[in-house]
Formats: structure tokens, sequence, C-alpha cells
């Protein structure tokens, strides 16, 4: 079972794997590094999670069209387009946060407002 801040960065590490294959841009963090890191600050974990997100947008800006039809072979396992690969890291990010939620509760912590649209 992951501590609140390993989920966080659970969440980061899988972003960084997948939109990596599918961008083509190199992960700055590796594979699987930060949800080993020693430093599980709030403010650390916090820092890192959104150096992930300014990472997924500003590799997902180089992508054309046209590059989300291309086929990869993600971890050598799974002929996808570059497009499904980005939707597999959103359903893995959604169902990571749906996890996330039940630790906040359990902390009698109010989880943040949802914004579907």
């Amino acid at each position: 079972m992951r501590s609140f801040a390993e989920q966080m960065l659970h969440l980061t590490d899988t972003d960084y794997a997948f939109v990596s294959a599918a961008t083509g841009v190199k992960s700055p963090e590796g594979v699987a590094g930060l949800e080993k890191s020693a430093d599980k600050s709030k403010a650390n974990v916090s820092k890192l999670v959104l150096e992930g997100y300014d990472y997924v947008i500003a590799a997902i800006k180089t992508m054309t069209p046209a590059q989300l039809n291309e086929h990869i072979k993600l971890f050598g396992r799974f002929d996808l387009t570059k497009e499904m690969v980005l939707q597999k890291s959103f359903e893995h990010q959604t169902h990571q946060r749906g996890q996330s939620t039940v630790y906040l509760r359990l902390a009698s912590v109010k989880p943040p407002q949802e914004k579907l649209f």
C-alpha cells in the first residue's frame, strides 16, 4: 500500500513514462524514480508533481495531429497509436486520483471539488 505521497509520485512517474513514450521527449526523471524519493514532504511532492504536469503539457505541445496516429510498441509490448498512449496515461491518472480521494477521506480531509466541465 502506497502512502499518499507515494501515490502522487507514482502518478507522476507514470505520466513521465507514458508521455515520453508517446512524444519522444526524454523524461527528465527516468523510470519510476520519483516514487522512491527520500523526500516525501508536502512541499517536495507538490513541486515534483507540478513539474511532471509541466513536462506533460510541454511534451504534448511538440506533437502534430498526424503524429497522434503513429503506432508505437508501448513498453515493448503493446501496439498502440500515440494518441491511445496519451489516453492510457490520462486513464491511469484518473484511476490514481480516484484512489487518492479515499486516502484524503480516511484522513478526514475533504477532497477538492472536481471540475468536470
